[in-house]
């Protein structure tokens, strides 16, 4: 059964959330030694400094190319992660794991060129260094979470257009420089 959020609380953000991805880190840098990894990566709400969010860790594991997802994904299993598959985003891998104690977490494998990692860290670094867009972004998901508290997939449909044009726009900038 995937892991699934079943209630949408956005909370104010809490300074401690960086503490809670390195030390995530550091347990999967040190559960995947060895193995093909590029970077373990904070993304979503938490990785953006000052942005309210749900209380959930988002982890991309970068790897280069889907050659060595089999590996990885066999060492995430023993450890006692749950493969969800794809979740019909090609180029990511979602992974479960109940941890007693710890803040809850969504960990995906992705290959460096996949559209889905490309997009996390667009978003994540377009919101960082953009106060109007993170002001606008969290607005958003603090009026979502009223009506959408218990529909968490109607909650993230309604967010899609503003991502999307939040994308569009970090991808112009790019371009222009």
């Amino acid at each position: 059964m995937p892991f699934a959020t079943k209630e949408v609380v956005i909370t104010p953000y809490d300074p401690r959330w960086p503490q809670q991805f390195e030390s995530r880190r550091q347990a999967l840098s040190s559960l995947l030694d060895g193995l093909p990894i590029l970077s373990i990566q904070h993304v979503g709400s938490t990785s953006v400094e000052g942005l309210a969010a749900k209380a959930i860790l988002d982890i991309d594991v970068v790897i280069p190319s889907p050659a060595e997802f089999p590996v990885v994904c066999q060492r995430l299993e023993q450890a006692g992660y749950i493969h969800q598959g794809d979740l019909g985003l090609p180029g990511r891998h979602a992974f479960h794991r109940e941890e007693t104690g710890a803040m809850p977490c969504h960990l995906y494998v992705c290959w460096q060129d996949a559209a889905p990692y490309r997009e996390h860290i667009a978003f994540r670094d377009y919101l960082r260094t953009h106060e109007e867009a993170r002001q606008a972004y969290q607005a958003l998901k603090i009026l979502l979470a009223g009506p959408f508290r218990y529909d968490p997939d109607a909650y993230c449909q309604h967010k899609t257009d503003f991502i999307r044009g939040i994308l569009q726009q970090a991808q112009e900038g790019q371009t222009v420089q």
